[in-house]
């Protein structure tokens, strides 16, 4: 049986086999109803080098909900300052099979204003 998720985690497959194979950092996002999340990953996939999403305190203080835009700005925002500190500039944007508007676009456009390239 297919169903959204099911269709949304094969897209997902593809879009993470296309970055292995071009080794390259990735910057993966997962959002639920209530959250975004987002994780700065190595090349090998071993590790994760930054990380930042809408359930920390210091987040949580700065907005209300953590499931809207705005929230979504904030988390992007962070990512790219923990992966710049680790000193990771470049990156391959990876939407976890979630289409590129709304909360995943904010995302991703708060961490480009603040210096990931992707």
């Amino acid at each position: 049986m297919y169903d959204k998720n099911h269709e949304r985690l094969r897209r997902a497959r593809q879009t993470r086999a296309k970055i292995s194979e071009l080794r390259a950092v990735r910057l993966s996002v997962h959002r639920s109803n209530g959250h975004i999340y987002a994780q700065v990953i190595d090349a090998s996939g071993a590790k994760v080098l930054a990380s930042a999403s809408t359930v920390e305190p210091e987040v949580r203080k700065n907005v209300k909900n953590g499931g809207n835009v705005k929230a979504a700005a904030e988390v992007g925002k962070r990512i790219a300052e923990r992966s710049k500190q680790d000193g990771g500039e470049a990156v391959a944007f990876d939407r976890g099979g979630y289409k590129f508007n709304g909360r995943v676009k904010a995302l991703a456009e708060a961490a480009r204003a603040a210096g990931l390239k992707f």
